[in-house]
């Protein structure tokens, strides 16, 4: 998890509550009082009872013997899991929905807090405590299983289709879907797209598959460890057809020593009214060569010839990989969200939007953690969301670091007994490389059929 590093001089900020009663005498910040709320908005997503975190925060017997590491954490960057940052070359144009960041404020009343020995305060009036995003959805309208237990084993990564049946009969508008996830040991992560036709339907119910296979439809949403549930914006939903079928694709990643299973299944929320604007997500990026048009994979440091190729070499450090996008249709695309992908190699992704005739505009910049990745919704109306309209771009540029010196990279090496970095090229394997992003975009409905 990452955060901006916070250099601040410890002091007891009495001021940070005004008048209020903290409940204890010497003015310090105390647990029920001041520091539980923030630690319950901030980490009460993971860590809690039963949470993907490997302790809970949310009682004081606990937190108050974790203040320091809490603290050390924070300064070093690696909580909360939040890494849509502010860079030297990226200042992201618009705020995000649900940041986990510690204001200034926090900061200190936590440093406080433990400099003052952790105080609990009055238990018996206590603070109200904010609620904390869930990564799962806690009341769906439907909730559909996997068919089956899936076997996961061996040391290569499986690529796994389920097709799952909504049961509709009627047209559907999705406000909030997610993958609950049954086995995290092994579920790496899942794309879940709708086959609009359920040309599926009379097909197996589970196979192998390297991609999502070819149906008319869209991507619905996207799933990785610690990802919140997919929300759509106010007004705005999914259309999910009569007779359609949810398509997940699973990608899992064996332990390479036990057998695991996994019957993982999707959560939805939906509405029977047509909102004014129909979403979806979009895949845009992982070119592999330039088109005539000057868009797609962008010359790079390390090609070997006179066209541009997507060749990580072993040993690179700093590597670079750039795409560009411009739309061609003569559609106005709102979009609503934003995400980073690569695989172990990377280390950081930057997303410019670049309008026809304006100025660009950072979207976002992600240092690159590979086992938190997420999407993250902008918190603005919809009529302040950019635009992406015929002639506007986007660029993604993603670093890459492929050396031993990068933990990651020896990480996945040594759960293939290998020991130096290999030449990487674009694919879906772990030790393949991508540069993705992936962007929540809003259509009029009465313009779905562009989707497909």
């Amino acid at each position: 998890m990452r955060l901006l590093s916070v250099f601040m001089v410890p002091t007891l900020l009495t001021a940070c509550n005004g008048d209020k009663d903290t409940g204890d005498a010497s003015g310090d910040p105390t647990w029920h009082q001041d520091v539980a709320p923030i630690v319950a908005e901030k980490c009460g997503t993971c860590h809690t009872d039963k949470g993907i975190a490997p302790f809970a925060l949310d009682e004081y017997a606990v937190a108050s013997s974790m203040g320091d590491a809490m603290l050390a954490a924070l300064d070093a960057g690696t909580m909360p899991p939040w890494f849509a940052i502010e860079t030297e070359e990226c200042d992201p144009m618009l705020p995000y929905e649900g940041d986990l960041r510690l204001s200034d404020s926090e900061l200190e009343i936590l440093r406080a807090w433990v400099d003052a020995g952790s105080p609990e305060g009055d238990e018996s009036s206590p603070a109200d405590i904010p609620e904390a995003q869930q990564l799962f959805i806690a009341d769906p309208d439907k909730e559909l299983v996997f068919p089956e237990a899936i076997s996961v084993e061996g040391d290569t990564d499986q690529f796994v289709c389920i097709v799952l049946d909504p049961g509709i009969d009627e047209m559907k508008w999705v406000t909030e879907i997610q993958l609950a996830p049954d086995n995290e040991t092994v579920d790496h992560h899942a794309i879940i797209a709708q086959d609009v036709n359920g040309t599926l339907a009379d097909g197996p119910e589970v196979f192998d598959c390297f991609n999502i296979p070819d149906a008319d439809g869209y991507q619905m949403a996207t799933w990785v460890p610690g990802a919140v549930p997919m929300k759509t914006p106010e007004n705005a939903a999914m259309p999910l057809y009569p007779d359609s079928r949810i398509i997940v694709q699973m990608h899992y990643h064996p332990t390479g020593q036990t057998t695991e299973f996994d019957q993982s299944k999707v959560q939805i929320v939906w509405q029977d009214e047509q909102p004014e604007w129909a979403a979806a997500q979009a895949l845009i990026g992982n070119d592999d060569d330039l088109s005539s048009d000057g868009t797609g994979l962008q010359p790079g440091p390390n090609d070997r010839g006179d066209e541009p190729e997507f060749f990580i070499p072993a040993g690179a450090k700093g590597h670079t990989e750039t795409i560009l996008y411009t739309q061609s249709f003569p559609i106005e695309v709102p979009l609503f969200a934003v995400g980073t992908h690569m695989h172990y190699i990377g280390t950081d992704m930057k997303i410019e939007y670049l309008p026809a005739g304006g100025d660009e505009e950072c979207l976002i910049q992600t240092p690159w953690d590979f086992d938190w990745q997420r999407v993250y919704s902008f918190d603005v109306p919809i009529d302040e969301m950019p635009t992406m309209a015929e002639g506007d771009s986007l660029r993604m540029r993603c670093t890459y670091d492929n050396s031993m010196d990068n933990p990651a990279v020896a990480a996945a090496l040594a759960e293939r007994g290998l020991t130096e970095p290999q030449d990487i090229y674009l694919g879906e394997e772990t030790l393949d490389e991508m540069c993705l992003g992936l962007f929540g975009i809003l259509i009029q409905p009465a313009l779905i059929g562009e989707l497909f």
